[in-house]
């Protein structure tokens, strides 16, 4: 049989042992075309712009009038 712990430890024990596991948010910033949030280092989803030229055309929604 094997050893069992003696008694049960208490959360906050376990959250002082988890307190580097949280998860962080990407790192964004702002293009400067169109001014929306983007990640950096990759192509802006609204405008399509990298490092001041288009790189990929947007395809735009047509209304239904």
């Amino acid at each position: 049989m094997a050893p069992l712990p003696k008694k049960k430890y208490p959360k906050s024990r376990q959250g002082k042992r988890r307190s580097h596991l949280n998860a962080e948010r990407p790192p964004t910033s702002y293009c400067p075309q169109c001014h929306s949030p983007k990640l950096n280092h990759h192509v802006c989803p609204t405008c399509g712009t990298y490092d001041g030229r288009e790189v990929i055309k947007i395809k735009t929604k047509k209304k239904a009038e």
